[in-house]
């Protein structure tokens, strides 16, 4: 396989995290976070999951030749959808009480969070791959390629998003408030938007 087509994996897979649902995702979650390596290893593990998802769909086509039907990858996406929606209500909510932040962070709510982004997402780009490199293979490569470069993607854009509730800016209370504030609106707005486009 030639070098080209690996590196536009990488390439793809980057750029493929800064899609407006993947955003406002992992902002309301480094929202919570209170330093930077902290919100990295949201990026980190967001990626993770999402690469989870499309390599376990990826072989399950592989070895059974078994493919979802389109009506259920919407299903899927209102379902990211939804799960926008309780991500940036419950954002909300904890403004309610005295802001604070997770001082020792689990994971496993970015993990669960890329799983299900890739679940959604891993039908299309799948029948892409498949299309365009028919050796199994070197489309499983290609796909974990993808992966390594959404990781990259939303370590980076996890680390900026953090940048704002760490350090100095943190002592900014109202500042800290209102872009978690900000942030949580966003996921719900961005959530019933994907609902209704694959519900109704």
């Amino acid at each position: 396989m030639e070098l080209a087509p690996l590196l536009l994996a990488v390439v793809v897979g980057f750029s493929h995290c800064f899609e407006a649902d993947h955003l406002v995702a992992v902002s309301s979650i480094v929202t919570r976070r209170d330093s930077t390596p902290a919100a990295l290893k949201d990026g980190a593990f967001w990626g993770l999951g999402h690469t989870s998802t499309i390599l376990l769909v990826a072989l399950v086509y592989m070895l059974g030749k078994f493919v979802l039907s389109e009506t259920l990858f919407q299903y899927f996406e209102a379902g990211v959808g939804l799960m926008l929606i309780v991500l940036g209500i419950h954002r909300i909510i904890k403004l309610k009480s005295e802001f604070h932040h997770v001082h020792e962070p689990t994971y496993g709510l970015a993990y669960g969070v890329g799983l299900m982004h890739g679940l959604a997402g891993s039908g299309g780009l799948l029948i892409s791959v498949l299309t365009q490199l028919k050796e199994p293979s070197h489309a499983f490569l290609y796909l974990l390629l993808f992966g390594v470069g959404s990781i990259l993607g939303m370590m980076l854009a996890a680390g900026a998003f953090s940048l704002p509730f760490s350090g100095k800016l943190l002592q900014n209370r109202n500042l800290s408030r209102g872009l978690a504030l900000i942030s949580g609106t966003l996921c719900v707005g961005l959530g019933v938007k994907i609902v209704l486009e694959n519900v109704f």
